[in-house]
């Protein structure tokens, strides 16, 4: 409350911790107005010019009609300091998930993904990273195998599988591709459902990479039935963007990454008191033993022929 009111709100002492872990967001209520989103980015997790190319980035996106939500503009600023904490405030949004067994919804959230793309196709981020085989992958691997999570009896088997699936998906991301600004993190969390129309927030985690980053996080049940929803993502998508479907084949090498980065993420943020709360299950023989078996079902899937889509 100290933070917000030192940009000259005043609170009202209604405050609610939302669900964020690598930042720490809040619901804060301001006296006479609407409630506002206080976002507090962890420490040296990005530099000033990557939040900021981040809240560049929103605004353009706003600017062009599109239903993203930048950070407010606080004394000629978007990011402010106090007592060390660097923050942003956002206006309120609310909504509910979209419905992904509903192919008019389906087409409506790859028209805006469309859009989305065409801004960020303009040109790359400068200052944030692009999403590799190497910052995903090999890190996420080395630095598992080089701190204690993994038990001894489970390790061998989850270095041999990782080296494995690696040096197979450094072989097909290595491939030409073209790169963009993503929202990268497009999960349906991050997308709430209002008046038909799909808001996209927390741009946290943008970066420049394949279009389809975007859009196979919305994929779910067996092939046939993901074959079915990408193809209305893309009836939507296609209005707006084109779409290279060769970057179809790559979905299960980026769904792969992401299972690797993410239980590297929980390691490395294991001594944040958050996480232990949250994924009470992470240290545990259990834990690896599925983790590893995921992975083997994941090689396997690297040698499957791409995603069928017609449209």
């Amino acid at each position: 409350m100290d933070a917000v009111e030192s940009v000259g709100y005043q609170c009202d002492a209604r405050i609610l911790e939302l669900n964020s872990y690598e930042n720490r967001v809040y619901q804060v209520g301001i006296d006479g107005q609407e409630p506002i989103i206080a976002k507090f980015y962890r420490h040296e997790r990005w530099s000033d010019d990557q939040i900021l190319e981040e809240h560049v980035f929103t605004q353009k996106l706003l600017d062009n009609e599109i239903t993203a939500v930048p950070p407010l503009v606080i004394q000629d600023k978007t990011l402010v300091v106090y007592n060390g904490f660097r923050f942003s405030l956002y206006e309120r949004r609310g909504g509910r998930a979209p419905e992904l067994d509903d192919p008019q919804s389906l087409e409506v959230l790859g028209r805006y993904i469309g859009r989305i793309h065409r801004v960020g196709s303009s040109r790359p981020f400068q200052y944030r990273p692009t999403i590799s085989v190497d910052e995903y992958g090999y890190a996420a691997r080395d630095y598992l195998l080089a701190n204690d999570f993994i038990p001894d009896d489970i390790k061998e088997a989850y270095e041999s599988v990782a080296t494995g699936l690696l040096n197979d998906m450094h072989d097909i991301l290595s491939e030409p591709v073209e790169r963009i600004r993503l929202h990268g993190d497009c999960h349906m969390g991050n997308v709430l459902w209002r008046d038909e129309t799909p808001h996209f927030v927390d741009f946290d985690d943008s970066r420049n990479g394949p279009a389809i980053q975007d859009l196979w996080m919305m994929l779910s049940g067996e092939r046939e039935a993901q074959s079915e929803q990408m193809r209305h993502i893309l009836i939507g998508y296609r209005d707006f963007a084109d779409f290279n479907f060769g970057q179809l084949r790559l979905i299960e090498p980026l769904r792969t990454l992401r299972m690797m980065y993410h239980s590297a993420w929980i390691a490395r943020r294991w001594d944040d008191p958050a996480f232990p709360r949250a994924f009470p299950f992470f240290n545990t023989a259990r834990y690896w033993s599925e983790h590893v078996l995921e992975l083997r079902e994941q090689w396997a899937k690297l040698s499957e022929p791409a995603l069928q889509v017609y449209v």
